[in-house]
């Protein structure tokens, strides 16, 4: 095994460095990281794995490299593997575009939305912080959605890191302010994504989902 990924179930920017190894191929183990038992913001963590104290880590042993950032580990397998970064100059640079996007204006404010709705005691939600997040979310779905009128994927012709990263957060179950149905262009979207040979669920691809702390 070559390549290994720290990472947890319920994370979403694991989930697109996951999703990206799995649908191109790699050869690769998942190694679940204990976010809700703090071991992110354990002294080990970030001494040994990532000073950042965050997942996803990409680590190669055959390279004795190691990697942090969903985008850049994204960018990464592309490198190893030749798959998912487009096939002009031209979509490479609009693979990373909307990488950017993502990273900044969707997944950010995606996964910050969810944890506070989902992960804090119900009386520590702050309802005005969660309101000013979901309406810039909606902005950004609406940017997506028209995005999608009249194409398959958001770069070129065939999957790419971009609808990976973009889609990262949006097969969650967990309530966050997003509706397939209220963006029809997302929805068959993210159908075709979850059509492609290969593809998993977040808790079927990782360790760790609310459930296993239910128990």
């Amino acid at each position: 095994m070559t390549l290994k990924l720290h990472c947890f179930g319920e994370s979403g920017n694991a989930y697109k460095a996951a999703l990206t190894l799995e649908l191109a191929g790699a050869d690769w183990e998942p190694v679940f990281v204990d976010f809700f038992g703090g071991e992110t913001r354990s002294e080990a963590f970030r001494r040994d794995i990532n000073p950042m104290g965050e997942v996803p880590v990409l680590i190669d042993t055959d390279h004795d490299y190691r990697l942090t950032q969903s985008g850049a580990i994204q960018d990464y397998i592309i490198h190893l593997t030749g798959k998912l970064g487009g096939t002009t100059p031209d979509e490479r640079r609009d693979v990373l575009r909307w990488t950017l996007w993502d990273n900044h204006k969707l997944s950010s404010l995606a996964g910050s939305t969810r944890f506070l709705m989902n992960f804090l005691p119900e009386d520590k939600r702050p309802a005005e912080i969660i309101a000013f997040q979901q309406a810039r979310l909606k902005a950004s779905y609406a940017i997506l959605n028209d995005h999608l009128a009249g194409r398959d994927w958001i770069v070129g012709n065939t999957l790419t890191t971009a609808d990976i990263s973009c889609c990262g957060y949006l097969f969650y179950p967990e309530p966050f302010g997003f509706d397939r149905a209220d963006w029809p262009h997302i929805e068959a979207w993210l159908t075709r994504i979850a059509a492609t040979p290969g593809w998993k669920h977040p808790y079927d691809l990782m360790p760790g989902s609310p459930a296993d702390r239910a128990n």
